[in-house]
């Protein structure tokens, strides 16, 4: 009884437009925001490293990117009132179904960038010279 419920609730809450976002994708979700009394829509793009609970109103995807060198990453409810469009990118296969472990290869990523980016500074010439 309490199962049938839920289910008609919830029915009403699931939004007909579902974007099949898989894990691997780049994806750039579009996001109302409410400042004051007016909405604004932004942008927020990045690869889905997971879909987790399903199908249901409590379906999720986490979307990350990297932002100024800061990895970002945000969960997105599917059926939220506040997402107006899902749109993929593009696609990628991937043998996983969490990706995780992007996370770890970013910060090695960035730390290979910074060991290139610190270059040993050159003896000054002046100092090898007499002074005449």
């Amino acid at each position: 009884m309490t199962q049938q419920l839920i289910r008609e609730f919830t029915k009403a809450q699931l939004k007909t437009l579902r974007v099949d976002a898989r894990p691997g994708d780049v994806v750039r979700v579009m996001q109302k925001i409410k400042e004051g009394e007016k909405f604004r829509t932004q942008a927020f793009e990045g690869t889905v490293i997971a879909v987790k609970h399903g199908a249901g109103i409590n379906a999720t995807f986490t979307v990350r990117k990297v932002a100024d060198g800061y990895g970002v990453e945000r969960v997105f409810p599917f059926h939220s009132p506040m997402i107006e469009k899902i749109v993929v990118v593009k696609r990628a296969n991937v043998r996983r179904a969490k990706l995780y472990y992007i996370r770890e290869r970013a910060k090695r990523d960035i730390r290979k960038k910074m060991k290139q980016l610190r270059v040993p500074t050159p003896i000054s010439t002046t100092e090898g010279k007499e002074q005449e």
